[in-house]
């Protein structure tokens, strides 16, 4: 318990000053209300406003783990949010609407899975196949317009509450907590990131590294599945055009500032998740505060640069020989006469 604390201290510091810092400059930013049966709040804003890509960063954890990339999880949102408003279109309920954009997204997790693992080609472009096509994918599902619909039902899952707290609140939670259990409680977590420190060496240590990857991808295909109909459910409609638009990036770049390799191996779920809220705080930061929405790209640059060099390997060198020196240097002087160490 200690040493996960410790995993994700420096993400909780920095969500911690990056709320101060917005406070400063929007004084209102950690107050909640209770208005009409419901939470509201620019905190609360920020945790259901950043479940799609708290989402997006739990599959996309577990997929860069395996030292993968996956470009088509936004792709995939718009696809299963098509699917499951065509459902509801068509009268066919909620539950298997549900269960309709749910599978769409296991498929479209399988289709990566295969051309990554089975037939060899690179993550990277694997998934951008995905990522390129995917969208006229959706558009045929929508007949190229906005889909649209009313199911309170449906709509309940990216608007409604729970116990006062919006529902895609419990969703992200729930899911980052099912996946952390999953991969911890058993040796799932293990196995997935020993494919991603040496994937052959793993597959002669009697790791089955395709079904593991095929199902890597499905994992990432369903958390995608999940953001879309969050998406869809909340604007009850279907934008093949705008839905998940560059979110993909988004999720990398929560991976990456929870302090998980883009080479793979060790991984954190919470820690992703919590830089998918670092992530929603920095964007509602900056419109609560009135800076120029220009200024949450270059904040977000400079954050990728500052996280990637803390992480380089010759920083990571650097900071041991310092430590060795400062350890030298603490060291009392040998007496003299004595023989040198």
């Amino acid at each position: 318990m200690k040493r996960a604390f410790r995993r994700v201290l420096p993400q909780i510091v920095t969500l911690a000053i990056l709320m101060a810092l917005t406070s400063v400059f929007f004084p209102q930013f950690l107050a909640i209300d209770y208005q009409g049966g419901r939470l509201s709040g620019p905190v609360v804003d920020v945790l259901k406003r950043g479940a799609p890509v708290a989402l997006l960063a739990v599959g996309m954890t577990l997929v860069i783990a395996t030292r993968g990339i996956d470009l088509s999880v936004g792709t995939v949102m718009a696809i299963t949010g098509a699917a499951g408003a065509w459902a509801i279109a068509s009268g066919w309920g909620v539950g298997p609407a549900i269960l309709l954009a749910l599978a769409t997204g296991l498929v479209c997790g399988l289709w990566n899975g295969c051309l990554v693992a089975i037939i060899g080609i690179q993550p990277i472009v694997a998934t951008l196949i995905l990522m390129t096509s995917g969208r006229g994918i959706a558009q045929l599902i929508t007949e190229g317009r906005i889909l649209t619909f009313n199911d309170p039902a449906f709509s309940w899952l990216g608007s409604g509450s729970l116990a006062a707290v919006p529902v895609p609140i419990f969703i992200w939670v729930l899911t980052a907590i099912a996946f952390a259990a999953l991969m911890r409680r058993t040796a799932l977590g293990l196995l997935v990131e020993a494919i991603g420190i040496n994937r052959s060496a793993s597959a002669l240590a009697g790791i089955n590294a395709k079904v593991l990857l095929i199902a890597v991808y499905m994992a990432s295909g369903l958390c995608a599945a999940l953001a879309g109909i969050i998406a869809t459910a909340d604007i009850r409609g279907a934008d093949a055009n705008n839905a998940g638009l560059w979110l993909e990036l988004d999720a990398i770049l929560a991976v990456v500032i929870g302090g998980n390799s883009l080479l793979g191996g060790r991984f954190s779920i919470a820690a992703s998740v919590l830089g998918a809220m670092i992530i929603q705080t920095i964007d509602t930061g900056i419109l609560l505060s009135g800076f120029p929405s220009e200024y949450n790209l270059v904040i977000k640059a400079g954050l990728v640069l500052t996280v990637l060099v803390v992480q380089s390997p010759n920083m990571a060198r650097h900071w041991f020989l310092l430590r060795r020196r400062a350890q030298r240097l603490r060291e009392p002087a040998p007496a003299e006469g004595s023989a040198p160490r």
